[in-house]
This record gives C-alpha cells, structure tokens and sequence, in this order.
C-alpha cells in the first residue's frame, strides 16, 4: 500500500526562450503557477513549489510552500533532486508550470499506473515515446541515483529515466504535456484553448525605442488578444520588439491600466518605455 503522494510544480526556470515568467502567462483566467497548483491539489498532497534561491520573494511564489533548488545551472533535475531530499521517504507527483493542456483527469490516469517499485512512473510521449519527466511520479528510492547521475554533471532528466527503465504509460491525449517555449507557440496555444475567440480592432500608439523597432508611432490592428500583456506578446513577435514587458507601462485610453486589464474594441493603447536621462 502507497501512501499519499506529495506535489511539486517546478517553477525555477529563467523562461529565456519566452522572455519572460512562464509561470505568470495566464491561458486559463489566472497565472499558469496558480493553475498548475490548483491541479496538483486535486490529486497529491501537501503541495510545494520549486524555485531557484533568488526567487524566495517572488511576489507570485511567495504565496506557496517552497522547496528551494539545492544546485544551481542543472535546470528541473535541481528542483526534483531537492523535493526528494527534503522529504526522503515521499514520493514527489512533479508537474512543470508551462504545460496549458494538462488536465485533472491525465494526473489521475498517471496515479492509476504508478508502479512504486520503480524509480518513477512518466508518460510516454505522444510524439517520440520518450519519457515525459516534468509530469511524473518520481519514488523516494531513485534519490541517491539521481545524485549520482547530477554527480557526474549528467541533467537530463528524460535520460535519468531512460537510463534507469522507469515505468512508462500511455498518454490519454497527444496534446496533455504540450509545454509553450516561445511567444509564437504562446500565441498558438492561446488560439487552441479557445478557438471561438473573436479578433477586435484595436488602436496601438509607440513612443522612443518602440517607435523605431515598430517602425511606425501608430498603428490599427485586429487582435484576438484578452490583456495588453498578451498584446504586447504578440507585438513583440511581429516587431522583434527587444524591451522586455517588464521595463514597460501600459495605458488605455488614457490611463494608466494594469496588465491584466480586459481589452475592448478599439481600445487605445499605449507602450510607454522608460525614460532616458537624468
């Protein structure tokens, strides 16, 4: 008899492909970390959250338990390797916080086929029959393994499992661990979750570093995007914009507006960069 399992979203990756916090990107109404937690809580618990040292305060990771990452540049093997170290007779449900499609139901499937006699029970992938290791259950006993493997400066944590004849299951649908790397996939996968959603005029104005890469002060356009936060994404793609969003205020109509702030039809919108000078 297995005893309860303990959940671990990994959420200490530096996003540089995305440019930005995957953990923030919001396809379902809230932030992915938020999601991914809630959904790890319907399946495993106590839940922790993965994160890099310098992430401690994070306004958004602060909310949750933490497990810090015990080795730095080793990518999600660290956050996997500290989980079964804080707690080493656990086994640890470990979920990545950038997979959109991931439902409650593909968690229970993975719970149904553990085999705790393994070092870990992962799905085949749908697309090359791999393992899937940031959707996986990961049992206590494959802790001085994967020390070793991290020892001898290996981090792959699909050859981990293939190296050490995990259990493999089947994948109830192909698109489950899709995981978003790039504003383009971003886009896509925004588009996939609600294909239904309508494009609306919008009215776009740039100033300093924006105007020049834009190559326009102003411009009207069709967007499906919700947020000037996804705005931004897909401008961003269309101009090789290179100021993150971080370095940026919005305003709508006007005003200065947060983030998240709903977009309408012919909203006016505004990037504005930071200053230059004194």
């Amino acid at each position: 008899m297995t005893g309860a399992l303990r959940g671990l979203v990994l959420a200490g990756g530096r996003s540089t492909r995305m440019g930005r916090d995957k953990a923030l990107l919001a396809y379902h109404g809230r932030d992915q970390l938020q999601v991914a937690f809630d959904l790890l809580g319907e399946v495993a618990g106590p839940n922790f959250v993965s994160v890099r040292a310098d992430q401690i305060s994070d306004p958004v990771r602060a909310r949750y338990a933490q497990v810090i990452d015990g080795t730095e540049g080793v990518g999600p093997i660290a956050g996997i390797l500290a989980a079964l170290r804080t707690r080493p007779a656990a086994a640890w449900l470990v979920l990545a916080c950038d997979l959109p499609f991931l439902d409650a139901s593909t968690l229970r499937a993975l719970i149904a086929g553990r085999d705790p006699s393994r070092v870990a029970t992962a799905f085949r992938s749908a697309y090359d029959g791999l393992p899937e290791p940031l959707c996986a259950i990961w049992e206590p006993q494959c802790e001085p393994l994967l020390a070793d493997f991290v020892a001898a400066d290996k981090r792959c944590p699909r050859k981990f499992l293939l190296a050490h004849d995990a259990c493999l299951i089947d994948l109830p649908r192909s698109n489950a661990l899709d995981n978003i790397n790039s504003t383009t996939e971003y886009r896509q996968a925004m588009q996939d979750l609600d294909p239904t959603a309508k494009t609306r005029p919008l009215d776009i104005q740039y100033f300093a570093l924006l105007r020049e890469q834009a190559g326009c002060a102003r411009e009207s356009l069709q967007s499906a995007a919700r947020t000037p936060r996804d705005l931004y994404l897909e401008l961003q793609t269309r101009h090789r914009f290179t100021l993150p969003l971080e370095m940026l205020r919005v305003a709508i109509n006007g005003d200065f507006a947060e983030w998240d702030h709903p977009l309408e039809a012919a909203d006016h919108v505004v990037f504005i960069p930071p200053v230059a000078g004194g």
